[in-house]
């Protein structure tokens, strides 16, 4: 009987890797995944890539593995499409948040920030450029934006200029750190998924001001938004203002990404104003 690529990309891990045991823990839009165990006593994972995201997520896997397990799981090897990593079966940042802890987890996305920006040697020559990631909402027909949005769209797209043309150190970054990217450990909190950018360091907390998931009235309330800009702002020693403009800018970003895939925009349209509102306040 004739494998599946993924069936086959995991027969070749097991033996390459000397693993005794694959379980399927899920397949998305990218990869699939397994929980591995090695000699039936640790576990691990296996995330093998799909070939029509390979390219974005080996630019993630080469992060990762640049990381070193400093704020992100530990990547013990990666052969093809295939990365061998460490298992993480811990809660997320999102699930305290959604019972909660919200100043509790902007306290530890800003730690993991601060791990992932420490200076190391020898990037990744491949990741790729954050103004590249923003041509999606630079060439966005405003048309698609429900009507009486469309003025956020513009102001949103006028900070992103702004900021790209008020340029800062051009560091790596995680690119997707939202609070369900990173899970609890027996070695804190870890990163997972990164997109592999290269850009402002301000950018890497904006996706946590839309975020988590199944909590916009947490990320759409003005108070939250502020006390999150204040506690990065203060642990990051970020200029408040420049976190609150990447938010924005970041906000319509998504935003274009789901009209683009014909998804609704409702959790992005909830957080904008409030996002720009806070912005405009910021000295």
């Amino acid at each position: 009987m004739n494998q599946s690529p993924a069936e086959t990309a995991l027969s070749r891990a097991m033996i390459r890797w000397s693993l005794t045991k694959s379980t399927p823990v899920a397949e998305t839009a990218t990869s699939w995944i397994f929980r591995v165990e090695q000699n039936g006593r640790n576990f691990a994972a296996l995330k093998i890539l799909k070939p029509l995201a390979l390219e974005e997520e080996s630019r993630g896997a080469q992060l990762l593995n640049w990381y070193g397990g400093e704020g992100a799981a530990t990547v013990f090897d990666i052969h093809g499409n295939t990365i061998f990593m460490e298992w993480l079966d811990g809660s997320t940042l999102g699930d305290a948040v959604r019972a909660g802890h919200d100043d509790e987890g902007t306290i530890a996305i800003a730690t993991v920030v601060a791990n992932l920006h420490r200076p190391r040697d020898g990037a990744p020559e491949s990741l790729q450029v954050l103004r590249e990631r923003f041509q999606t909402l630079f060439d966005t027909d405003v048309r698609l934006w429900p009507h009486t949005s469309r003025d956020l769209y513009a102001r949103a797209t006028g900070i992103a200029l702004r900021l790209f043309d008020r340029p800062t150190a051009q560091i790596p970054l995680h690119g997707d750190l939202h609070h369900d990217n990173i899970i609890s450990s027996d070695r804190g909190w870890l990163a997972i998924d990164p997109k592999g950018l290269l850009g402002d360091p301000v950018y890497e907390v904006a996706n946590v001001f839309i975020n988590p998931e199944r909590a916009d009235a947490v990320a759409a309330d003005p108070r939250r938004i502020a006390a999150r800009a204040d506690i990065l702002a203060q642990r990051l020693a970020y200029p408040r203002k420049r976190i609150l403009g990447w938010a924005a800018a970041h906000a319509a970003l998504s935003a274009c990404w789901d009209l683009a895939d014909g998804n609704a925009i409702t959790g992005q349209l909830a957080c904008l104003p409030n996002l720009l509102s806070a912005y405009d306040q910021a000295v």
